[in-house]
């Protein structure tokens, strides 16, 4: 899984927001606008960006249930780069489906800590974003890129340019969850209209826009890989 570090669950917006509520009967009117303001700003992300946490949760533990019914050997599991946000969110999933997770973080000035869902012996950590991007594809059987900004943006690129290159010595599955993000952050169509990719790089990655949707994908995938 791959997706933003900032996706946060409704329940930390909700708690944020009330706690802003009650600092409104104590500071003066300049800070209280500058407060609603900032609850707005909340009550906007909560409402659009914490569902793809939801979405992330509910896809990875769909996914580590189905694994559970495998045999040991040919089970699959959770990878994420171990941060919080849509990481945080996959991990938890596998984690309460009763499956190991597994987190590569990377050592950064800010945001970036391990989550606590991913399993003691499965947390590494990475100096060196080309390894942890290595180790993040070279395994992995499918790809699920959620919505995210410039480190999500740049992992999903170096997939897809692996792909289009076949420097993938074993094609990947690769899901883009939620079209409606992915296709205003990038015009796949104008790339192809400008003759900047051909038509067929558009076929080397699948959109979802549901988990029961992404899970279907995935598990024709891996059916094929058992």
């Amino acid at each position: 899984f791959f997706g933003s570090a900032r996706v946060r669950p409704s329940e930390e917006y909700e708690k944020e927001i009330e706690e802003l509520k009650a600092k409104l009967t104590e500071v003066s009117e300049r800070d209280k606008t500058r407060i609603r303001n900032k609850i707005k700003e909340l009550e906007r992300l909560k409402e659009r960006v914490s569902p793809y946490y939801d979405q992330a949760y509910e896809l990875s533990k769909k996914i580590a249930q189905w694994s559970q019914s495998l045999q040991p050997k040919n089970r699959f599991y959770i990878c994420t780069g171990g941060g919080p946000g849509i990481m945080e969110a996959a991990n938890r999933g596998a984690h309460d489906a009763g499956m190991k997770t597994i987190g590569l973080n990377i050592s950064l000035p800010f945001e970036q800590e391990p989550n606590p869902y991913i399993s003691r012996e499965l947390n590494f950590e990475f100096h060196y974003f080309f390894m942890r991007k290595f180790w993040l594809v070279y395994p992995a059987q499918a790809l699920i890129v959620f919505p995210g900004g410039y480190g999500t943006i740049d992992e999903m690129m170096e997939i897809l340019t692996l792909r289009q290159t076949g420097k993938m010595k074993k094609p990947r599955l690769i899901v883009l969850y939620s079209s409606d993000y992915w296709k205003k952050v990038i015009n796949f169509d104008y790339l192809v209209e400008m003759g900047m990719i051909g038509k067929n790089d558009t076929k080397i990655f699948n959109f979802a826009d549901t988990p029961d949707e992404a899970f279907e994908i995935i598990l024709s995938e891996l059916n094929t890989k058992k």
